[in-house]
Parts: C-alpha cells; structure tokens; sequence
C-alpha cells in the first residue's frame, strides 16, 4: 500500500510539473501575438521623429519623403519652408501624449516645444502647443494631415507680434 502511494505522487507530482512547463511555454508564446502591432507603433514612432528631426535639421528631402502626396499639405509645407528661410537655428521636442489607429488611419497627439533664433547669438522666440498629427499606413507611415497648435510657420507668428530677441509677444 505504501508503494502504491509513493507511485502515485510520483505520478501527481510529474503531471502537476507537466502541466506547469505547458502553462510557462504557453504563457511565453503571447508576446509573439502583438509583434504586428508592436512594430507599427514603433514606426509611428519613428516617423514623427523623423518629421522633427528633418524640420531640426532643415531637411527639405527628408522631410518631403514623409508627406502623403496629396495637396492637403501645402500649406504646412509653405509654413516649414519659410521656418527655414526665416531662421538659422530650429531646436523642437515632441512629446508623444497619444496615438489613436483605425484600419491604416493614425492619429498621434503630441505635445512640443521649440526655440526659433534668426541669429545664433540672440535668445531666439520660445513657443509651445499641441497639435494632431494625421498619418497614414501600415508599413510605411506617412502624413496625411497636420491640425491644432503646431510648430510650423513660427516665422510668420514671429513677424506678427513676437520680440524674437526676448521670446515674448510684444506688448
């Protein structure tokens, strides 16, 4: 009787550890099942970095590699190239607050702040906003639609009432 115990937690004991490997290699296996989506946000990611780095950096190339060829961003294009005609140096952060996706539609949410200085030597006008940043794709990521309160055109908020020298709105 006592030898039929012990083979019987032996085998209690095997099946138990049996069923614990399966639920650990099970377990495991999950995050391969979000890898898709994983990487898209990862290039989401990359792509609004890309938008500020080739604006940073004045970029034209770069930057016009990452807009959707259909018009609706001329004036967003018109804006940026005047930041660049208008100012020698663009520093400008993004912060990320939320990214919304549906089908091959992106919308990412961002927070920003940037100086804008025409002469290295001056303090240069500090802004920052928020604004919605409409992309589109899967695979590649393009913007399809800028909206709300975003960097682009500083020189022209400049010119209308900005003290560039002190980064404060005229009185």
């Amino acid at each position: 009787m006592i030898h039929s115990d012990a083979v019987r937690c032996a085998r209690i004991t095997r099946l138990f550890l049996c069923l614990l490997l399966g639920m650990i290699v099970g377990c495991a296996g999950k995050t391969l099942q979000y890898k898709d989506d994983h990487d898209r946000i990862l290039r989401i990611d990359q792509a609004v970095e890309s938008l500020r780095k080739s604006y940073v950096e004045k970029d034209r190339s770069a930057l016009e590699a990452l807009l959707l060829p259909s018009g609706s961003l001329d004036q967003v294009q018109r804006d940026i190239h005047g930041d660049f005609d208008t100012f020698r140096e663009i520093q400008l952060e993004f912060s990320i607050e939320r990214i919304l996706i549906e089908g091959d539609n992106i919308d990412v949410f961002v927070h920003w702040q940037g100086q804008w200085k025409r002469d290295p030597a001056e303090v240069g006008t500090r802004q920052r906003g928020h604004g919605r940043l409409a992309w589109v794709g899967t695979k590649s990521i393009l913007l399809r639609e800028a909206q709300g309160d975003l960097p682009f055109g500083m020189g022209t908020r400049a010119n209308l009432g900005e003290n560039p020298a002190r980064g404060q709105a005229n009185p």
